[in-house]
C-alpha cells in the first residue's frame, strides 16, 4: 500500500524530484534557478524556481569544491530549515548547519572581506520590505563570480565588489568557507 503524501512535505518533495522530474546534470554548477530543469523541483510548497536559492548555493558550494551531491537530497534536508511552509525559501541562519552537514568547515559573519569562497545572503531592496536572496561566490583575481545572481540569467556574473554584487541590497549573512576540510 502506497503511503498518503500531502504536497509540500519533505517526503513528498523528495519523491517529486526524484522520480516527477528529470534532475539537473549532476555535478555541474546551476545558474538562473527560474530556467531550465531546477526550476520543476519542488522546495516546501512551491517550485525552486521561487524559493530555492539557499538549496542552489549550498549545492553550488559542494560542487565547487568537489564534493557534488543530488539537489534532491540537499534539498530534503534544509526542508528541515524552510520558513513558512518554504514559502519564504530557507531560514538564511541555518545555511552554515546544513554546509556542515554535507562536510563543509565554514564561519558565519557579516562581511565577505578577506573571503575567498563564500555564501552571501542579503535583502534585494530595503529589509524586511523585498525578498532576499542567497548566491554562492568565489573572489577571484578578476573580481567576485556570483552563481545564481538572477533567477533568468544561465551564467555566472563578475562584480568588482560584494557591494556590486548584491545592488541597492544590504547584507543579511555570509558564510565563509574553509576550503580545506
Amino acid at each position: 500500500m502506497k503511503k498518503l503524501l500531502i504536497k509540500g512535505s519533505r517526503r513528498y518533495n523528495l519523491r517529486h524530484n526524484r522520480e516527477r522530474t528529470e534532475p539537473p546534470e549532476f555535478g555541474k554548477m546551476i545558474n538562473g534557478q527560474g530556467l531550465g530543469l531546477v526550476a520543476k523541483l519542488r522546495y516546501g510548497i512551491c517550485h525552486m524556481s521561487f524559493n530555492g536559492c539557499e538549496v542552489i548555493a549550498v549545492h553550488n558550494a559542494l560542487v565547487y569544491l568537489g564534493m557534488p551531491r543530488s539537489l534532491a537530497e540537499i534539498s530534503f534536508y534544509m526542508e528541515r530549515f524552510r520558513v513558512l511552509f518554504g514559502f519564504f525559501g530557507c531560514n538564511a541562519y541555518s545555511i552554515g548547519k546544513a554546509l556542515r552537514y554535507f562536510g563543509v568547515r565554514n564561519t558565519r559573519t557579516k562581511s565577505a572581506e578577506g573571503a575567498d569562497i563564500f555564501i552571501m545572503t542579503f535583502w534585494t531592496k530595503r529589509p524586511f520590505l523585498s525578498e532576499i536572496h542567497t548566491v554562492f561566490c568565489v573572489r577571484t583575481a578578476y573580481g567576485i563570480d556570483v552563481y545564481n545572481r538572477y533567477n533568468n540569467c544561465p551564467t555566472v556574473r563578475r562584480y568588482r565588489t560584494v557591494e556590486d554584487a548584491m545592488g541597492k541590497g544590504r547584507m543579511i549573512a555570509v558564510y565563509i568557507i574553509n576550503k580545506s576540510m
